[in-house]
């Protein structure tokens, strides 16, 4: 497949929209694997730097099995050159070291249910950094709907989560959204990035990168995993799977795509979570009037804002 033909398959309304819910399905089932995994590896709700010490060996993991997915894929082995290192490391602060340090923190301190829905107010964020600040594409008044109709989806069905109320504590919920404000600047230099550099390779070495850093400063602080079981790596391998499968399909995506076409999405990922932290950890319920009228607003945000796109051919992308 040549750059031409590569490049109109990525901008298919099928493949955006079945790449970008196969992401947001991983990243909602890692709200309850994150805490599933605290009690798997005996890490305490009041030991950040274990818990900073497990992020980094899942994203460590995580880079390495990007990269040796994308050059299976390649058929050749990922390398960075020279000037790369540099947009890695930016990355890898960004989108691994300071994102997962405020969001793993901030899990340990707040309910799954409340940490999706915080956690998606990354979607206007990036939407208003990629328009105003990047001027990749241009902000109207359709993606502003489509936002405000898909967040609406989002607080409904955390409405119907036994996880959701009103209290705000800044090693919590405030954590929760410092993570999402880091994400949203991360997923606009993976679109600037993209341009030149492979999005895999990006994301593969800025996880290594970004993974060792973290496991440095966890184990540095005290942070250590004194129950290890076959269960417990099974898992870590999974949620390692999780960002390495997620991160580098959405950066493809990215690389093709007008931001806020891909990141609306992002409204999915609380869904996901809600339903999965409902089955797996018991909070709230995971099949109700709510949470179907919630899909249909975050479905109806998701197609204003794309709809909107595909009639619009001439907007930077």
């Amino acid at each position: 497949m040549n750059n031409l033909d590569k490049t109109e398959f990525m901008r298919k309304t099928l493949v955006v929209w079945l790449g970008a819910l196969i992401c947001c399905a991983l990243w909602g089932s890692a709200f309850p694997c994150i805490k599933i995994g605290y009690k798997m590896f005996a890490v305490s709700d009041a030991d950040p730097f274990s818990q900073i010490l497990f992020a980094g060996i899942r994203f460590t993991m995580a880079g390495i099995l990007a990269i040796i997915l994308g050059s299976i894929g390649s058929k050749k082995i990922l390398k960075p050159h020279k000037k790369a290192w540099g947009k890695i490391f930016i990355l890898s602060m960004l989108q691994t070291v300071w994102q997962y340090i405020f969001f793993y923190v901030g899990l340990a301190h707040t309910t799954g249910v409340k940490a999706s829905i915080l956690d998606g107010t990354n979607v206007f964020i990036a939407i208003l950094v990629a328009s105003l600040l990047m001027h990749q594409e241009k902000l109207n008044s359709k993606k502003i709907l489509g936002c405000f109709v898909g967040f609406a989806g989002m607080v409904l069905i955390n409405l119907n989560g036994s996880g959701m109320d009103f209290h705000f504590t800044f090693p919590g919920e405030g954590f929760i959204l410092l993570s999402a404000v880091v994400y949203s600047f991360s997923s606009v230099m993976v679109k600037e990035y993209s341009k030149t550099e492979n999005p895999v390779m990006l994301s593969g070495y800025q996880f290594v990168l970004g993974g060792i850093i973290l496991m440095i400063a966890g184990a540095a602080f005290g942070g250590r995993l004194t129950v290890i079981t076959g269960k417990g790596i099974l898992l870590l391998l999974y949620m390692a799977l999780i960002s390495a499968v997620a991160y580098s399909l959405w950066g493809m995506l990215l690389k093709y795509n007008p931001v806020s076409r891909v990141a609306v999405f992002g409204f999915m990922n609380p869904v996901f979570g809600v339903v999965l932290s409902a089955l797996l950890l018991g909070e709230g319920q995971a099949i109700s009037l709510l949470s179907i009228l919630s899909l249909v607003l975050v479905c109806g945000g998701i197609y204003i804002v794309n709809h909107e796109n595909t009639n619009h051919k001439k907007e930077t992308t």
